[in-house]
């Protein structure tokens, strides 16, 4: 049985690694050309890598570092390490998701990143709440390489999102409100709260078949800042 498990994850990985080969990159490392951010001084390039925050400085409030394209329906492969020394040590990977007007933040699905959270999926700036999660959470924090470098495999077809860790299935989601926009930016968030560093490499992308049915921003409204 465990022979047989682990054949079936070897081929997996062979299969996710063709389908990586056939990708784009997002990221030439060496320049944020194809990026963008409201925090240029929290964002940059180091050691060849998106990197965003400092070990030794708190992030202030939720920042993101967005893609200048939007996409509709892709695989996404980006390896993260996400390293911190103080308080609420996260980060997370936003997609289909749309800049919220008036405050810097993004709103749409994220892919969650950082303890209590990997594996899970945030509406963030939208509903927010926890939407979905992985059916073994398990699994998914025993796959977690902490302080290391994760990698991440996130499908967006349709209405149907899937994920996983470092070959380990995560997310299952199929969104059922019809009304929620299925296209938008990629972001990397480095969440408030804490002393973080998140870094990003090796990100790439392949667009699939687009789908003229599905729900963009345009028609349902841009998203405003919300009102304390």
């Amino acid at each position: 049985m465990i022979r047989s498990l682990f054949t079936c994850t070897a081929a997996l990985c062979m299969v996710m690694s063709a389908q990586a080969q056939d990708s784009v990159s997002l990221f030439d490392g060496r320049t944020l050309t194809g990026w963008n951010t409201e925090e240029p001084e929290i964002w940059r390039i180091e050691d060849g890598m998106l990197t965003g925050g400092e070990l030794d400085q708190e992030i202030p409030a939720n920042t993101f570092l967005v893609t200048d394209d939007t996409f509709q329906n892709f695989e996404l492969f980006l390896k993260v390490r996400l390293l911190g020394s103080e308080g609420f040590i996260n980060s997370g990977f936003q997609i289909r998701s749309m800049p919220v007007n008036g405050n810097g933040e993004m709103s749409g699905y994220q892919v969650d990143a950082g303890d209590g959270w990997w594996g899970k999926l945030y509406d963030e700036s939208r509903r927010d709440k926890v939407i979905a999660e992985s059916a073994d959470m398990d699994a998914i924090d025993k796959a977690v390489k902490r302080g290391d470098w994760n990698e991440y495999h996130i499908i967006a077809d349709g209405r149907h999102i899937r994920s996983w860790i470092n070959g380990v299935p995560a997310l299952d989601y199929t969104e059922t409100d019809l009304t929620i926009p299925q296209e938008g930016h990629i972001a990397i968030q480095a969440h408030a709260g804490g002393k973080t560093k998140v870094q990003v490499k090796d990100i790439k992308i392949k667009r699939l078949k687009s789908d003229p049915d599905l729900p963009t921003w345009q028609q349902y409204g841009l998203p405003m800042a919300k009102e304390n």
